[in-house]
């Protein structure tokens, strides 16, 4: 990898998201030799990808250069590629463009679409986790309605309009809000040839409400702004499969859809080389303490979504959401520092600072330890949040501007069909392979 010998011990790092980052700028000019690798060269705001996604927002206003972040930290690389495995017992790394050795190695590889063993479904719905796949998403969303315009077939026409979301957490109901709006105020004024309230928009939910992870009253308030938006919500329903037309369900309800887009769950993004021991195989979490050191290696650490802490008041580990990866990445950068100055560890004590969701314009609902909001104020309160945990004074700047423009315009004008996506379909859909 050309990673210069140091006389400090080296720190590599995988995955630059959020718990990566937050590790990297604590490790800033310390007494350690640090790598980063990734395979991509960017760090991607992760909970606004849906707006790329529904043309809110340009992919480059949520992602941010790794090496922009890093240029200013001395003895410290980046690398730009995919590990494929770990050696534990001669301590380095095998990834696409050679080894390296480690003193310590932090996993934070997050996490990944959790499809539970379905390989059909995998094969035909989408999936949204990264900056590429909402870009497809979004070319397909509109290479959808221009194959409608010249559809005769009705039937055709009707499962070209359809949108299935499976998952009615927070990714699912905000990308169904998005859905609504552009249907409401968009999509009548650019296909006026279409019968744009035929449109559907429906949110699958295996549970009995929707925002689960969120209080009662806050699924409550967020199913009232998707019923008022014209989104059709199934509660108690679990998908069993999809054909690439077709989804069946473990009901008599079945819907004929173009478009799946699969947010149910997620898993996490496993390096191969730990003892099975270590792992925990249902959502491919990895084992840690409360140090994050992973169960059987004094020299391996794991953050964020790949790590699962099991605690009396986190018995499944701890939410794979931002604020966990941040603290914990914020956390281990302190302790390697103690370390190097043979001081003790400080466990690791989530401080949950709350969950939000947005359902649309004016439309957010909000969880703090001690209160509960919705409705407009919620929806400013989720805005100024998400904006300034943007990296970059660039991306904060473009995206406000963005986001004003669209609240004033009703407009939304990233609706850009610049990389064509093709996916296995039926009857008049192409039949290229994704």
């Amino acid at each position: 990898m050309n990673i210069p010998v140091s006389k400090n011990p080296r720190i590599v790092i995988i995955g630059g998201g959020f718990a990566g980052i937050a590790l990297a700028k604590k490790l800033k000019n310390t007494n350690y030799q640090v790598v980063m690798l990734d395979k991509h060269n960017y760090h991607t705001f992760q909970p606004l990808l849906y707006q790329v996604a529904t043309g809110g927002l340009e992919a480059g206003s949520i992602a941010y250069p790794i090496r922009k972040v890093i240029q200013q930290y001395h003895d410290f690389y980046f690398r730009l590629t995919s590990v494929k495995d770990i050696d534990t017992e001669n301590q380095k790394i095998i990834s696409e463009i050679g080894d390296l050795h480690y003193d310590y190695l932090v996993i934070a590889t997050g996490s990944k679409t959790n499809y539970f063993g379905n390989k059909e479904i995998e094969r035909n719905a989408m999936s949204m986790k990264t900056i590429p796949q909402s870009l497809n998403i979004r070319s397909f969303i509109l290479e959808n309605f221009e194959q409608a315009v010249l559809t005769k077939d009705e039937a055709d026409r009707n499962a070209l309009m359809n949108f299935v979301l499976v998952g009615a957490g927070p990714t699912g109901v905000e990308l169904a809000g998005a859905l609504a709006e552009m249907k409401k105020e968009i999509l009548q004024k650019d296909y006026p040839d279409l019968d744009i309230p035929q449109m559907q928009i429906n949110l699958i939910q295996s549970g009995d409400r929707v925002l689960n992870t969120m209080s009662e009253k806050s699924s409550v308030a967020a199913e009232k702004f998707l019923d008022n938006l014209g989104v059709k919500v199934w509660k108690n329903v679990r998908v069993t499969n999809y054909d690439g037309r077709t989804i069946s369900t473990n009901s008599d309800l079945s819907f004929d859809s173009a478009t799946v887009i699969w947010t149910a769950g997620v898993q996490g993004a496993i390096v191969h080389g730990l003892d099975a021991k270590s792992l925990v195989e249902r959502v491919e979490r990895i084992r840690v303490n409360q140090f994050n050191q992973v169960n059987g290696y004094d020299t391996i650490f794991a953050i964020g979504d790949i790590a699962s802490m099991e605690t009396e008041k986190f018995p499944q580990g701890h939410p794979m959401m931002a604020q966990p990866a941040i603290q914990q990445g914020d956390l281990l950068g302190d302790n390697f520092i103690k370390l190097s100055q043979n001081k003790p560890m400080k466990p690791f004590e989530y401080n949950d600072k709350g969950s939000m969701a947005t359902i649309g314009r004016n439309k957010a609902v909000v969880d703090l330890p001690k209160y509960h909001f919705s409705g407009f104020f919620a929806w400013v309160v989720w805005m100024f949040v998400h904006l300034f945990s943007l990296i970059g004074f660039k991306n904060k700047a473009v995206v406000f501007m963005n986001w004003m423009y669209n609240y004033i315009r009703f407009d939304r004008e990233g609706r850009l069909i610049v990389r064509p996506f093709k996916k296995r379909s039926f009857t008049t859909f192409t039949s290229d392979e994704i």
